[in-house]
C-alpha cells in the first residue's frame, strides 16, 4: 500500500483526510501513483500535472524520505520504504514570490 499525503486544497477536492492509500500496479513509480490517485480520484486530473502532456504543473513537488523527487524521470522507481509503506509519497505546492 502506497501513502501518498496531498496539499490541504486538493485533500479538500478529493474529499480526503490526511494521507490516502493507494494499491500501485506494476512498478512503483511516481507515473504509477499519479495514475492510481487520478483513477481513484477523477476530481484531481489536471491539478497535480498537466492532462494533455501529463507533466508535473510548475508549481507542484514530489519528495519522499526527504529527497525532492521533482525532477526526477516519472518512470524512475521510488525509495523502497515508500514502496514498502514506511514513508508517504509527498505532494507539495510549492511557493514563489518574494
Amino acid at each position: 500500500m502506497i501513502r501518498v499525503v496531498l496539499p490541504a486544497h486538493l485533500k479538500t477536492l478529493a474529499k480526503v483526510g490526511s494521507e490516502v492509500r493507494l494499491e500501485v500496479g506494476g512498478p512503483v513509480t511516481q507515473r504509477g501513483v499519479l495514475d492510481a490517485l487520478e483513477a481513484r480520484y477523477p476530481m484531481l486530473c489536471g491539478t497535480i500535472r498537466d492532462r494533455h502532456t501529463g507533466q508535473r504543473r510548475p508549481f507542484v513537488r514530489f519528495y519522499a524520505c526527504e529527497e525532492d523527487l521533482s525532477n526526477e524521470s516519472p518512470d524512475a522507481p521510488l525509495p523502497d520504504r515508500v514502496v514498502d509503506g514506511e514513508e508517504p509519497f509527498l505532494v507539495i505546492g510549492a511557493m514563489a514570490g518574494g
